[in-house]
C-alpha cells in the first residue's frame, strides 16, 4: 500500500503529445500514475489526431479512448487538472516546464529519430523513445520502437535499432499506405480522419499540388487541415483494413511501448 502511494505521488512529463506519447500517457494514468502533464509545439504534426492528446492545443481538450487532456496555458493550473482526474497539455517547445515543476520521470517522446536535448539530469528516471538515444549516457534507459522481435524492450546500455525509413507494413503494405508531403506549403483538405478512399482518389492538396491515395483503405491519420508542411513530410495514413474503428483506438505498436515505459516507471520506483 505504501508503495501505491507514492507511486500516485509521482509526476510525469512527456515531450510531445503524439500518437506514441498519447499511449503513453494514457497507460500510466490508468495504472494510477495521475499527475502527468506533455509538452508540445504550437503547431503539433501528429498524424493520428483521434488518438493524440496535441489536439488539445487547438481545441482546449482531448480525448483518447475515454481520458481527457486539457490545455494549460501555465503551471500554475497543473494541479486543478490534474485534481479533475484529467491529463495536461502545454505548449512548450522549449521544456520550460521541466525547471518548474521538477518531475520525477521524462519521457521523450517526440520520435525524431535524434536526440533534440534531453539528459539524465532533467529528471531522476529519464527515458527515450526509439533511435536517437544512448541509455547510461543521455538517457537512463531507452525503449525499442522499432517492429519485430525487440518491440518494447527495455534498453539499459546502448542504442534502439536505427530508423530504416520504412514504414511498418499492415496487411503487406508499407509505404503505399502513408501519404507524403509533395512540397513545402500549407495542407489543405476537406477529408476527416475514417473517411473510406478509393486508389487516386485525392486526398487533399499542398499549395497547388495534390495528394493522392496510392491505396484503397479508411483514413486512419491525417494531419491537420492548415498545418505548414515540408517536402516529405507524412502527413497521412490509409488502412487496407477498412475497419473505421482502428481510427479512434491506440496500435498495438504504441500499447506495447506504453506498457515498457510503465515497466521502467515500476522497475525504478516501485521496490
Amino acid at each position: 500500500m505504501e508503495a501505491d502511494i507514492q507511486l500516485k505521488k509521482l509526476i510525469i512529463a512527456i515531450k510531445g503529445a503524439g500518437e506514441m506519447a498519447s499511449a503513453v500517457a494514457w497507460r500510466l494514468y490508468m495504472a494510477n500514475l495521475r499527475s502527468i502533464f506533455m509538452m508540445e509545439t504550437a503547431m503539433p504534426l501528429a498524424v493520428r489526431r483521434e488518438v493524440a492528446f496535441c489536439e488539445a492545443v487547438h481545441t482546449g481538450s482531448k480525448t483518447v479512448e475515454g481520458l481527457e487532456a486539457l490545455r494549460a496555458s501555465g503551471a500554475e493550473r497543473f494541479h486543478s487538472i490534474w485534481d479533475q482526474g484529467k491529463i495536461v497539455v502545454t505548449v512548450d517547445a522549449e521544456w520550460n516546464t521541466l525547471r518548474n515543476m521538477r518531475p520525477d520521470v521524462l519521457v521523450d517522446a517526440i520520435l525524431a529519430k535524434k536526440n533534440l536535448g534531453t539528459r539524465t539530469h532533467d529528471a531522476p528516471l529519464v527515458i527515450g523513445l526509439g533511435p536517437g538515444f544512448v541509455a547510461g549516457e543521455d538517457v537512463h534507459c531507452v525503449i525499442e520502437t522499432q517492429r519485430g522481435h525487440n518491440l518494447g524492450r527495455i534498453i539499459t546500455t546502448g542504442s534502439a535499432e536505427p530508423d530504416t525509413g520504412v514504414p511498418g507494413a499492415v496487411d503487406g503494405i508499407a509505404a503505399e499506405r502513408v501519404l507524403r508531403s509533395p512540397a513545402n506549403g500549407q495542407f489543405l483538405s476537406s477529408c476527416r480522419i475514417g473517411d473510406y478512399i478509393e486508389k487516386g482518389d485525392a486526398v487533399g492538396r499542398v499549395g497547388e499540388t495534390q495528394v493522392f491515395g496510392r491505396i484503397g483503405g479508411v483514413l486512419r491519420g491525417l494531419i491537420r487541415p492548415g498545418t505548414w508542411v515540408t517536402s516529405g513530410l507524412k502527413i497521412g495514413d490509409i488502412d487496407p483494413r477498412k475497419d473505421v474503428t482502428r481510427c479512434f483506438t491506440t496500435s498495438d505498436k504504441a500499447r506495447a511501448i506504453a506498457g515498457s515505459v510503465l515497466e521502467a516507471v515500476l522497475r525504478t520506483y516501485n521496490r
